[in-house]
């Protein structure tokens, strides 16, 4: 299937700028909020990956919009993703972990194909804007915006 500018793909590439790296929800709020937290998002989502639809061992994505002219990443919600789709969101992670042998990433790009149903070609070209991307948003001090998340860190219950 050849892809166009146009179309989107169902998993994707989602690099954090490197100066937004350890600014997510995760790190600022309790751990037992968060894990209280992520099982209601497994929950909602069936115990299935939000994305392939693998049953198995989940984990729970931070969705973030960015706005390039403000420079404000704002965090918009929560997805149930299996390790292979959270891999892939996150390649750059993917291939340092790979790099120290705790991944295969060649299984990563493979997964990135099937799910989108795109060849090596649509791929390379997906993780070259991917990273062209966040080589311009690391060049920029973001601002984080938790939206209607922000009560998970204020109260520290």
């Amino acid at each position: 299937m050849e892809m166009t500018q146009k179309q989107s793909l169902k998993l994707e590439i989602d690099l954090v700028p490197k100066t937004c790296w350890y600014s997510n929800l995760r790190k600022n709020m309790p751990r037992s909020r968060w894990n209280k937290l992520r099982r209601e998002v497994y929950e909602k989502a069936d115990h299935v990956c939000e994305i392939c639809g693998a049953r198995s061992r989940l984990n729970c994505h931070e969705i973030w919009e960015y706005d390039d002219e403000r420079q404000v990443q704002k965090l918009v919600g929560f997805q149930a993703v299996c390790d292979l789709c959270h891999h892939v969101r996150y390649f750059g992670r993917a291939e340092l972990v790979a790099g120290e042998s705790y991944l295969n990433v060649d299984d990563v790009i493979e997964h990135f194909k099937k799910v989108n149903g795109v060849g090596e070609k649509e791929f390379e070209s997906h993780v070259q804007e991917a990273f062209r991307v966040w080589k311009e948003r690391s060049h920029h001090e973001w601002k984080t915006d938790l939206g209607q998340f922000e009560f998970l860190v204020r109260s520290r219950k």
